[in-house]
């Protein structure tokens, strides 16, 4: 693609690096195939090529954002399945992170669009903040309608994704080190994260049971908090840049202390932004080298447990699971077989999902943000995965499963969960008419010298 940017324009890193992914750019449009909203929407300027030319005449005349541009950037989901399509290997994701960002610093936006992204930014991240808003959610609830009426469809959206009953309280909550109950042979800092230690615990707990079970220490270190995606992809850098500088510290600090074999992610959004830590830090000196190392270090949980023997598993099953790949997973960490083969090995039958490279919707907190689209997309999502008959849906993201539950009676977990079910953990939460389906492995009988 040929670019006019100025010199002058060129000696902002940002601009730099926007022209030189720009000029990578054939105009093949083979990405409009496998674009969640240009699939539905049949829109160019909601394909990725056409978000392209748009986001290179707003960076190419330095201009304020267009309603135009803003419009369907904003659309734009991230699922980054137009770079796993890509033959020209465009660097679309970080191009439409430098378009977000332009736009929240020049762009225009209505009073409750603004006060909506202003609240997501100061609630989600915090848990403690996050917990009792939750809580409080149910007091709104009668009210959807008449925000539905006053043209606050996010809010609306909102009410609906908060959980419906108590939020369960984690058996492993704060800073700490779940030490192996086993033979120690690994060490590995784990991601907390923000959302989904509120809305569903059970995932740390599952990883920690696991992994202590077969002889990996895991700490959560204190000092580290959210990743930083949810308002990174709100175009909110400098938000996103200082919670990325206080995990680096955090775990740069602990591993001062004692070496780890990883980092560990169980939600594959959150890894996707870890693994980017060295990109979105490059310019910041004082953690730029450290960051790299960190994102070098980071390993989904299913990554790291497909080159780790966990033996055979303890109970073994008929369950039908369809396996939902989230898009930070298959296109974000470009990570496919792990997960499948480690529910394989563990007694599942595993289901492929049709159109499995088509967004649930979720993407962070875009089913707030777009919450009609979203919508639509679940829809199609949940009469794919339907169509294969299976008892459970399987998911490595909790926003996936946040989305996906709103949908469908088919319950939902995460593949931790089943795996640490089958490696002797208990029933995932949910799942408990399914018991009759498992049955325990015998142990061998020992051998007698």
């Amino acid at each position: 693609m040929k670019t006019n940017f100025t010199p002058e324009a060129l000696l902002d890193p940002r601009t730099a690096e926007a022209e030189s992914i720009l000029r990578r750019c054939v105009h093949c449009g083979l990405c409009t195939a496998t674009c969640s909203t240009y699939v539905m929407l049949g829109d160019e300027r909601d394909s990725p090529r056409g978000r392209i030319y748009l986001m290179k005449d707003m960076f190419e005349r330095g201009a304020a954002a267009s309603p135009e541009v803003q419009h369907h950037v904003d659309r734009c989901l991230s699922c980054l399945s137009c770079m796993t399509t890509c033959p020209s290997g465009v660097d679309y994701m970080h191009l439409v992170d430098h378009a977000r960002a332009h736009i929240e610093d020049t762009g225009t936006r209505s009073l409750p669009d603004r006060a909506v992204r202003w609240l997501l930014a100061q609630l989600i991240p915090y848990p403690d903040r996050f917990r009792r808003a939750m809580a409080l959610a149910p007091l709104g609830r009668p009210f959807k309608p008449l925000f539905e009426r006053l043209g606050l469809p996010q809010v609306a959206a909102m009410l609906d994704l908060a959980p419906k009953g108590p939020v369960h309280a984690p058996r492993y909550s704060g800073p700490g080190t779940a030490t192996a109950s086993d033979e120690r042979r690994k060490r590995v800092i784990m991601l907390a994260g923000c959302a989904q230690q509120v809305l569903r615990p059970d995932i740390n707990d599952a990883t920690i049971r696991l992994l202590a079970r077969r002889g990996v220490d895991v700490e959560v270190v204190a000092g580290a908090g959210c990743c930083g995606a949810l308002v990174h992809h709100m175009g909110k850098e400098a938000m996103a840049v200082e919670q990325a500088k206080a995990n680096v510290d955090a775990w740069v600090k602990a591993m001062a202390k004692s070496p780890v074999d990883a980092i560990i992610v169980n939600a594959s959004g959150c890894g996707t932004m870890l693994k980017d830590y060295g990109h979105l830090l490059k310019h910041h000196p004082g953690h730029a080298r450290r960051a790299a190392d960190i994102a070098a270090l980071t390993r989904d949980v299913t990554e790291f447990l497909s080159e780790y023997d966990l033996g055979a598993p303890k109970r073994w099953s008929s369950l039908r699971v369809a396996y939902h790949s989230a898009c930070s997973m298959q296109h974000g960490q470009r990570i496919t077989d792990a997960p499948k083969a480690l529910l394989r090995k563990a007694g599942f039958t595993v289901l492929d999902v049709p159109e499995g490279h088509i967004c649930c919707g979720s993407a962070g907190v875009y089913n707030i943000l777009q919450p009609k689209l979203a919508g639509d997309l679940r829809r199609r999502k949940v009469d794919n995965i339907e169509s294969v008959r299976p008892d459970i849906i399987a998911a490595g993201n909790l926003g996936c499963i946040t989305q996906l539950q709103l949908g469908t009676p088919i319950p939902i977990v995460h593949t931790i969960e089943l795996l640490d079910w089958a490696c002797g953990g208990p029933v995932p939460r949910g799942l408990e008419r399914f018991q009759a389906s498992v049955t325990d492995v015998p142990e061998p009988a020992s051998v007698v010298a």
